[in-house]
């Protein structure tokens, strides 16, 4: 007796199954008897929780009745209501999805396989499980979800299909470790991006989506949270929006620098001058700023446990020789050469009483310089940057969260 009671004690609840609700009247209560009526078919120990934002139109009761425990979640959002379900949720795995009877929460055994084998994230799949006719708009359907799927894997390099599906599973512990922050519609986005950040296990199954059953405009809007979507994959992709493009760009621009401060050059029918120079000195700062600004997100992302540090011999080489002093001793080596050559042409220019430079020579010159000066200062104010918040996050002034 004694220790059978020992082993109610101990005993980890399985499953959670989490449905984020704001007003669905006409469907929550289906939802829930769905998600029980799983749970007394399969013999899993688990619960029904639904994280209420707000409703108005009595789902709370509903809910209840039917058999749900209801957490009131009073920050708005998507990701708010389901971040707060997360934590209230007892059970070592959670399985979400829509109260919106778009899922169907009865057939939910292979996302239990997947997370007993050892899976920390499954994604369901509605392109392969199927869609219904009508249950996602035309634009979602073979624009939206696509692109921003193939996107996702690009930039995340997770072999999932359906970046975008609402029915997931995951292993409790892990999600919470992940430190997540969305509040709307990009929480989705963000589960799966930390996911691959912090190496957990990810697996796909296939799913149905069904026509929702609301009765009622959903709460997604096209444009505005597709945008979110494609804003956040953008941020925490600093080798995509940031090195790649700025190398390309700063490789492309110190090349054309190079080679038109030795003289005008022709390409077949195009020819290429002291203008073309202007553009190509733009570009060298544009690209060098890209390229720090990039080292700074990937840094800061280190930092808080979100990436894993370089593990290549060259990348991890160069990460040595970068400090605030070697940055400093950079920009002065670009800064100051500059400087004195720009002086050097000012003063030639004031011997002529600031007239019109006709020699495109000196002009070439002038272009060099002042691209010197400006990378220079980008070089040193970054560090220095760099430095400051260095120097917060170490004395804790700043503080970044870190999965356990």
């Amino acid at each position: 007796m004694y220790s059978r009671i020992l082993r109610l004690l101990n005993r980890v609840m399985e499953l959670t199954l989490l449905m984020p609700c704001l007003n669905e009247v006409r469907t929550v209560k289906k939802c829930v008897r769905d998600a029980i009526s799983f749970l007394q078919r399969t013999g899993i120990d688990g619960e029904v929780v639904v994280a209420d934002n707000g409703s108005t139109d009595g789902s709370q009761e509903l809910a209840r009745g039917a058999g749900a425990r209801v957490v009131a979640v009073k920050e708005q959002g998507y990701g708010a209501a389901l971040m707060g379900g997360i934590q209230a949720a007892q059970g070592r795995f959670i399985i979400m999805g829509d109260a919106d009877d778009s899922y169907d929460f009865s057939n939910l055994e292979p996302f239990v396989a997947a997370l007993r084998d050892g899976a920390q994230l499954v994604m369901g799949n509605r392109f392969k499980g199927g869609i219904a006719p009508g249950a996602m708009p035309f634009l979602h359907h073979w624009l939206g979800n696509p692109v921003l799927s193939a996107l996702g894997r690009l930039f995340f390099r997770l072999p999932v299909g359906d970046f975008h599906c609402g029915l997931r599973g995951f292993e409790t512990a892990a999600v919470r470790n992940l430190h997540l922050t969305g509040s709307g519609m990009e929480f989705a986005t963000e589960m799966v991006a930390k996911a691959a950040f912090a190496g957990l296990r990810v697996a796909e199954v296939p799913t149905t989506l069904r026509p929702d059953r609301r009765g009622r405009p959903p709460h997604l809007r096209t444009w505005r949270d597709g945008w979110r979507h494609l804003r956040f994959m953008l941020l925490f992709s600093p080798l995509w929006l940031f090195l790649l493009p700025g190398c390309l760009l700063l490789l492309a621009s110190v090349t054309g620098l190079v080679a038109l401060w030795a003289g005008p050059l022709r390409i077949g029918p195009i020819g290429l001058d002291v203008h073309t120079m202007l553009f190509c000195s733009a570009g060298s700062m544009l690209g060098f700023l890209a390229l720090q600004w990039g080292a700074l997100v990937q840094w800061l992302g280190i930092k808080a446990g979100m990436r894993r540090p370089p593990t290549g011999a060259l990348v991890q080489g160069l990460a040595k020789m970068v400090s605030i002093e070697s940055g400093l001793v950079l920009g002065l080596i670009l800064f100051l050469p500059g400087l004195w050559w720009a002086f050097e042409l000012t003063r030639q220019w004031v011997q002529s009483d600031f007239g019109a430079i006709a020699d495109v020579a000196v002009l070439r010159s002038v272009i060099v310089a002042c691209t010197l000066m400006v990378v220079g200062m980008q070089t040193m104010g970054g560090s220095l940057f760099a430095g400051a918040l260095k120097a917060g996050i170490d004395s804790g002034f700043i503080r970044l969260r870190q999965p356990s």
